[in-house]
Formats: C-alpha cells, structure tokens, sequence
C-alpha cells in the first residue's frame, strides 16, 4: 500500500458524522483534476461521484437508472461476468454483441463499453468509441465505460469516452467509470469513481443516498491522497510492466498465442483448444488460470492469465511453464 494514501486513511479516520454521498469538496476536486489530466475531459461540464468501487457501478447502473423488463442492455461479447448479473438483477435484458449493427431494433437502453478490456485486454479506439457513442445519442440511451485499466496501456494507449475525440466535449448520455484499485493498488479499500453527464450523476446520486451507497469518510481522504500523487503509480506500473514481460515470454514459449492483451493487467492467451483443457495443463504445474468461458461463449478457446500475483510466484509460474 502506497504511505501516503496509508497516512491520508489514518489522519481520516476520526469521523464520527455521517460522510457525504457526493464526496467531500476536496475529493470532488480531486477526481474532477484527475478526470481533465488523464481523460481530456472539460472541468466545467463534468459531473463526478465517488462509488464504492467500480464494480459497485458496473453491478448496479441498470437498476440505478430505473431499467427493467423489456429494456435491453448491450454488454461486450466477451467481459467480465457483472456486466451481465448487473443487467438481470435490474430485471433488463443483456445482449452480447461488439457490433452495435447487429443489435437489431430491440429498445436499447444502456451500452457498456469495456476498453482496456477485462479479460482480453483489447483497446478500443476513439473512432470506434466516437461511434457507440453517436449510435447511443440517436436512441436516447446511455454509454457507460469502464476504464479501470485506463492508465495501464503497453502496446496501445487507451483513450476514455470522455475524451473530446469522442464526445466533442459534450457529456450527455456518457458515464465513464474508474477505480483506484489497480492504478494505486488500492481495491482493498473500494475506491472508485464515476464522471460524466451531470444530469446522469445527479441521478445516481440521489438513489445512492436512500441506498445507503455510500463511501466511508477516511477512504475519501485516502483518495485525495492517491489521486494527487504519481510516483507511487509510476512504481506499480513497473511492477505490472516486468511481470507483463516475463508471464508473456514464458507463455509464447510454452506454444501459446497471445491475442489482444495490449492493455490492462492480463494476457488473453489461447493454444487453439478448448478453455478447460488449458486449464488442466496449467493446474498440472500449479498454476491458476481463468476459463475463457467464464466471460462469455466466445471465450471458449481462451484462457486469462493475471498479472496480479506477488513477483515471487510470477517468477515461479515461468520456471514452471519451462520446465
């Protein structure tokens, strides 16, 4: 854990009064700052709120803004599985597609965007973010980005759906969604973020003060902390950036194909056989892998291999995959 943000949560940590669901003046300042640094968004037009984590977003949106039978939710082909549990504890409808086209004439209410990807770690450019979120305008429904892995590009640089290139600096109908916990390896502490239409975080704000969703006090502390400083990201990245390099080359060694993965804390890596059977042929030498499956039935011939384990068993997973 980074001090500074440690020594932030313990100076915070004397509050006896109700803290505040929009987040302290000092905490919307700071996301606000950190929205217009690192996603080209305009201060003046930004709507920010704190959430307890981006997954709290991710599981609950669809029944925050009101969504129900009949409405449809467009999820990725391949993602990670809330986007889908979110979209049925709303009572809506999901539809796995990546190509807006085919969706059909079905009452579309909300599009989740996923880029840099969890699991595959594929990019999205900003022309093709510029497009869903054109297509979206036309219908009257919601873009709502994740970019949780926005600052952990490698081989491309992922650009946020609040960036002008694709909104033009005009926020409505777009929400995009960030978390702490993999920028300041903060996800014990669920600190997370949404910025966006102020009109949309307005809403969310309302529902999520009778929600009781509210973040505690020294947690906001801690991310005023984490959020104005980057040399403890700058360290992490390098963590994530050596062991990146060492799981990758020991996998296209071992015969794998690594598609996409240019972002993001994964490696979307693939033999050409079914995802369970790679999983085996890992467990046999005690490594730990998620099923493509497990992320929708395009995934089926995937495995997702983290990035997240300590440097010691990173560095033994390779010495397995070699030996």
């Amino acid at each position: 854990m980074p001090r500074v943000v440690r020594e932030a949560l313990a100076a915070g940590s004397d509050a006896p009064g109700y803290p505040l669901t929009a987040g302290t003046p000092d905490l919307r300042a700071a996301l606000t700052d950190w929205a217009v640094r690192n996603c080209g968004a305009s201060a003046g037009a930004l709507g920010v709120l704190p959430t307890i984590g981006s997954k709290e977003m991710v599981a609950w949106l669809p029944t925050l803004l009101g969504l129900g039978p009949g409405d449809v939710v467009v999820i990725p082909e391949v993602c990670y599985p809330t986007y889908e549990v979110g979209v049925r504890l709303a009572g809506a409808t999901p539809v796995r597609s990546d190509s807006l086209t085919a969706v059909g004439p079905a009452r579309v209410r909300l599009v989740w965007v996923n880029s840099p990807s969890n699991p595959t770690g594929r990019v999205l450019p900003a022309p093709h973010l510029r497009k869903v979120v054109d297509w979206a305008r036309e219908r009257g429904a919601v873009v709502a980005s994740d970019e949780c892995y926005l600052t952990l590009g490698w081989d491309d640089s992922p650009v946020s759906v609040l960036s002008p290139e694709v909104t033009a600096g005009r926020y409505e109908g777009v929400l995009a969604v960030h978390s702490l916990s993999k920028r300041s390896n903060l996800a014990g502490y669920r600190a997370g973020f949404v910025a966006g239409d102020p009109a949309l975080v307005a809403e969310l704000l309302a529902v999520r003060k009778h929600a009781g969703m509210i973040m505690p006090a020294p947690v906001q502390a801690a991310m005023v902390a984490a959020l104005a400083d980057e040399a403890h990201v700058a360290e992490q990245r390098a963590r994530y950036a050596s062991r990146r390099e060492t799981l990758r080359a020991m996998l296209i060694k071992a015969g794998f194909e690594i598609e996409h993965s240019t972002a993001g804390l994964y490696l979307w890596a693939t033999r050409g056989e079914d995802c369970w059977t790679t999983v085996d042929w890992f467990a046999a030498r005690g490594i730990l892998v998620a099923p493509g499956a497990f992320y929708g039935p395009a995934g089926e011939r995937h495995v997702r291999v983290a990035l997240t384990a300590s440097d010691e068993r990173v560095a033994a997973a390779a010495d397995r995959l070699t030996s």
